[in-house]
């Protein structure tokens, strides 16, 4: 049996994860843990943004997100896909690239290349290169109204350089030698 394909469901092309919390959870504003992670799309993949397009219009066109809006879409709608150059002076990694973030309440499925299951969280990190799964849904909080993100899973298609908070090696910090200053002690 054919499972019948969702029009809010988007699975990218090769895309590059940053703020990775995808292995362990961190605590949103409410306190609840929350696994998230932002994807950036190369301006160059037409075709996926192609599917964000038509996931948006799906959303739009859904009774009940029409209904959480109050009965029409708002003019003012939040929507997830930012513009990465905008904000590539202060973050480089979103140069050439749409952005938008994606979380879960519960961890996502975390696969290789050949879909086998990644056990080791060292192997997943701001950074690597994969391919995205996420359903879009309107919201309504406190009347802000948009669409928001959902992380399905991930797949990792390949190492990348680590972005932010990159820890240094123990061989790199200290492998300069040490003159013991008996001095400190006395």
């Amino acid at each position: 049996m054919a499972v019948k394909p969702q029009p809010t469901k988007l699975v990218t092309g090769k895309v590059r994860l940053s703020y990775a919390f995808l292995t362990a959870p961190k605590k949103n504003d409410a306190g609840e843990d929350v696994w998230s992670c932002q994807v950036l799309i190369p301006k160059s993949d037409t075709a996926t943004i192609e599917k964000y397009k038509a996931c948006i219009a799906a959303v739009k066109a859904s009774p009940a997100a029409v209904g959480k809006w109050g009965g029409k879409v708002p003019g003012e709608l939040k929507l997830p896909l930012r513009d990465g150059d905008a904000s590539a002076d202060e973050f480089p990694e979103r140069k050439g690239c749409w952005f938008f973030n994606a979380n879960a309440y519960e961890a996502p499925k975390l696969v290789d290349a050949n879909l086998q299951p990644i056990m080791d969280a060292s192997e997943i990190y701001s950074g690597i290169y994969g391919r995205v799964s996420v359903n879009f849904f309107a919201f309504n909080n406190s009347g802000n109204k948009g669409i928001g993100v959902g992380l399905n899973s991930v797949q990792k298609l390949k190492d990348g350089e680590p972005l932010g908070g990159v820890r240094s090696k123990p061989e790199e910090d200290f492998g300069d030698g040490f003159e013991d200053d008996d001095d400190f002690l006395d």
